[in-house]
């Protein structure tokens, strides 16, 4: 009797700490997020040194964004749902460590096939990374979803500004073996994802709250309402990340060419928008909690429409302030997306973190190597043009079913 009353005094202890955003946790993975997309954040920064380099062309470096992006991609939904019925915790230390001896093997690579394997061991760390550390920030969310996602987000997107910055004062005007003081990076997040692995293991009756409680609340939908919802989203996240390669990738040689600015000028700009879209992750998952994310969807692509028509025909200064907007606009997007899609499924929150992560790699890779293909084609200011058609593609967010009305009116 003593026992039971014990069990059930445990079961309601973890189900309180369940209700509870553990802010600790989701600021100590969102800076691990940070570091890690911040050392991978170091490939792109690095295209305009290897293509004079290695002399490569627009097509070779779409494919070293393609190789990384796959293979960033391709794993992700398999490590999601295997990990959705086996929780492994210490695989976040697995993850930072493929990425830090990608790393290690990109800073003395000196063929292009060693640039493709180094970049793939890239890919393979964030496969492991992205789909665990996605289900930590949910475990921590005390029901905050779209806040937990936002604050996740947001040490990714801060790591992906900040490492153009770093490889344009660090790497560009003194070589690619420097990328070597990025280990040190690596090398911290391996012992902070060690003490998160911990949490992780000892707080897995999180994971078992947070699902139960997803699953009373969510809307019941049919599976083929459900496949459609889930069509719709990945339509939309093609959208949002074609998009975005083209900026990503190409942004410096597009200013370069344009406006004659320098490499490390180039990067600079390239920042701005990259901090950008940190801001905008921070602002979209909040707004969806509290507005409805359906909401939030529509106007963070559809809006962003207006700007992306108008950068290609503008002068250096509108390019970068429009370049801003549209990376505010654009990435509060991604959070809203991935909660809904979480909502739509519960208890499936690996795998559609790793589907969801996944296709967005894979889009951004795809995009790149396609883009890069067209630009030897044509040249790089009709890549830019038909590119700024892409977030007209945000109507289909209208197909979506409402979902969260009964959540606002209680």
């Amino acid at each position: 009797m003593e026992a039971q009353e014990q069990y059930l005094q445990q079961e309601a202890d973890a189900s309180q700490i369940a209700q509870k955003t553990v802010y600790t946790i989701l600021f100590t993975i969102s800076f691990t997020h940070l570091l890690n997309d911040l050392i991978q954040s170091v490939i792109p920064s690095l295209y305009p040194l290897i293509k004079e380099n290695f002399h490569l062309t627009y097509a070779q470096i779409g494919l070293i964004t393609l190789t990384y992006q796959l293979t960033a991609s391709i794993l992700q939904p398999f490590v999601g749902s295997y990990t959705d019925k086996k929780p492994k915790p210490f695989s976040l230390v697995i993850g930072m460590f493929c990425t830090t001896i990608g790393l290690i093997s990109l800073a003395f690579s000196s063929t292009f096939i060693q640039l493709l394997l180094s970049v793939s061991l890239v890919g393979i760390g964030s496969s492991i990374f992205h789909p665990e550390s996605s289900r930590v920030a949910h475990m921590a969310s005390g029901g905050k979803k779209g806040l937990a996602q936002s604050i996740f987000q947001l040490g990714g997107n801060a790591g992906s500004a900040i490492g153009p910055l770093l490889a344009a004062i660090i790497v560009i005007p003194y070589g690619q073996v420097n990328i070597l003081w990025f280990t040190i990076l690596g090398v911290m997040g391996l012992l902070i994802l060690g003490k998160v692995g911990k949490w992780y293991g000892n707080h897995l009756y999180l994971k078992k709250q947070s699902s139960t409680a997803t699953h009373h609340s969510a809307v019941k939908l049919s599976k083929g309402r459900i496949i459609s919802a889930l069509a719709i989203l990945l339509i939309l996240i093609f959208s949002k990340y074609f998009y975005m390669a083209s900026l990503t990738s190409y942004l410096t040689f597009f200013l370069i060419e344009k406006f004659h600015v320098t490499v490390q000028q180039s990067q600079m700009y390239l920042f701005l928008f990259l901090a950008a879209i940190a801001v905008g992750t921070i602002i979209g998952g909040p707004l969806g909690d509290r507005f409805g994310r359906k909401y939030i969807i529509w106007i963070s692509i559809l809006g962003a429409a207006p700007f992306t028509l108008l950068l290609p025909h503008v002068d250096l200064f509108w390019t970068a302030t429009l370049s801003v907007i549209i990376g505010v606009i654009i990435a509060s997007a991604f959070s809203a997306i991935l909660v809904y899609a979480t909502d739509l499924l519960p208890g499936k929150v690996g795998m559609i973190a790793g589907l969801f992560f996944g296709f967005a790699f894979g889009m951004g890779g795809i995009g790149s190597a396609l883009l890069g293909w067209l630009a030897d084609e044509t040249d790089i200011f009709y890549v830019f043009t038909i590119c700024s058609f892409l977030p007209l593609l945000g109507i289909v967010t209208g197909f979506l079913p409402n979902i969260e009305p009964k959540k606002e009116k209680k």
